[in-house]
């Protein structure tokens, strides 16, 4: 039996906790910080990566690195000299996520479709190439931003305004040293996760997000307001070519140029035409799409992060589901993604049903009570027989949750609805 050493504090790292605790190989999980929901939390920042390797070795544990800044800082590299298992992608590796710069040239120069695209560091020449083209396009940072740092602009006021924004007000730091502009492909958007040794990758369960924080997809982009999975949206003819001209051909490109990747291998799709496009990479889970798709899981999961890490994925049993669908969604404090209160007390966990779990993400325990500590509060996942069902599971236990400054999306899942 082993340890586990989960790294982050989100719904993400909560639903991975949750499916690797139901492993006959585990002994105890830990998760470093944590939240409200977790167990066994650990008092580490997850860029201690000296802390946190320490705290691996002392405990025997197998470490699973949920969110993507310790990746990009070099956490797998770190762990690897000290010979410690580490599930997740090197720091070469988690370029494709760390600079979208960086990503964007990849995607170009191996043939990986995406939609074309200029770099600029000069407000005033990003502003000029603007004004000189005649179509709408999205405003990107360079680096991490949480997964705001992507402004989808309707027209030339808006992209001048995203500029500004990311360029000359330096909204998101040093991440925004370095902008995209790119042509904005207007389509169906769709998650794409597969999990990688480096040589394989196998199709996770599809999934869509929810990006925009209001109903109808409007208002700003934040970290995800919700998803569900299936989605009827990614067909089989689809998922087969996504899964060849992107998600192999990124790992194969990847080998070709010397870097092995590990890990999750996240692509944000649009489908335009029946042609799917990479709008982002990300070097890990999504977060909401990992709380729908952990609960569809009909596999031991920490195996196949044992094979990921040894490069015996070819070696596993296919991947098993559940057919229900599983549908999560996100209640959060009201004002995300911009400011927001905290340490309001929520109730109403006890009268949730078996079909649904409440994962925590910005959520910490005090004096027996779970307060909110975050812009998104809990995943309220659910499954379903039918889309339909899991949806309104989901919305029958959020009437129950309560806190002061709840906040959430009406219209989770709806866009789904239309295809059965």
């Amino acid at each position: 039996m082993v340890n586990v050493l989960v790294i982050g504090s989100g719904g993400r790292e909560h639903a991975l906790s949750w499916k690797l605790s139901q492993s006959n190989k585990v002994e105890t999980i830990f998760t470093a910080p944590g939240n409200g929901g977790t167990e066994n939390n650990v008092p580490l920042d997850v860029n201690d990566l000296d802390g946190l390797a320490e705290f691996a070795q002392k405990n025997n544990c197998f470490t699973v690195v949920g969110p993507e800044d310790p990746l990009a800082a070099g956490i797998v590299d770190k762990f690897n000299k000290l010979n410690l298992k580490v599930f997740g992608p090197s720091q070469a590796a988690a370029q494709l996520e760390s600079s979208k710069i960086w990503a964007k040239n990849f995607m170009r120069r191996n043939n990986i479709p995406t939609a074309r695209f200029e770099i600029f560091d000069d407000a005033q020449k990003a502003i000029q190439y603007v004004k000189s083209i005649d179509f709408n396009v999205v405003v990107k940072a360079d680096g991490l931003a949480a997964g705001k740092g992507v402004i989808v602009c309707n027209n030339d006021e808006d992209a001048i305004s995203a500029i500004e924004t990311i360029l000359v007000k330096k909204t998101f730091g040093d991440a925004g040293n370095k902008i995209i502009v790119e042509e904005r492909i207007d389509g169906i958007e769709a998650s794409y996760i597969a999990l990688c040794d480096g040589n394989v990758a196998l199709p996770m369960a599809s999934s869509q997000d929810h990006k925009r924080v209001f109903d109808d997809d409007k208002g700003p982009n934040t970290g995800g307001m919700g998803a569900y999975s299936p989605t009827p949206i990614v067909t089989d003819v689809l998922a087969k070519k996504i899964q060849e001209d992107v998600i192999e051909k990124t790992i194969h490109s990847m080998k070709n140029e010397g870097i092995s990747f590990k890990g999750f291998l996240y692509a944000g799709i649009m489908i335009q035409d029946g042609k799917p496009y990479v709008l982002e990479y990300n070097v890990r889970m999504g977060d909401p799409e990992c709380q729908p798709i952990t609960m569809r899981m009909n596999f031991d999961l920490y195996d196949y992060f044992v094979a990921s890490v040894d490069g015996t994925l070819s070696s596993m049993p296919s991947l098993s589901w559940k057919e229900q669908f599983a549908v999560c969604v996100v209640l959060a404090s009201d004002g995300y993604p911009g400011s927001y209160p905290t340490n309001d007390e929520i109730t109403g966990f006890g009268s949730i049903s078996n079909d649904t779990i409440v994962f925590h993400a910005g959520t910490k325990k005090s004096d027996g009570k779970i307060l909110s500590n975050g812009g998104r509060v809990l995943g309220v996942t659910s499954l379903g027989d039918s889309l339909e069902s899991a949806i309104n599971n989901a919305y029958l236990a959020i009437k129950e949750i309560s806190w002061s400054n709840k906040f959430c999306r009406t219209d989770i899942g709806k866009k789904g609805l239309s295809y059965f």
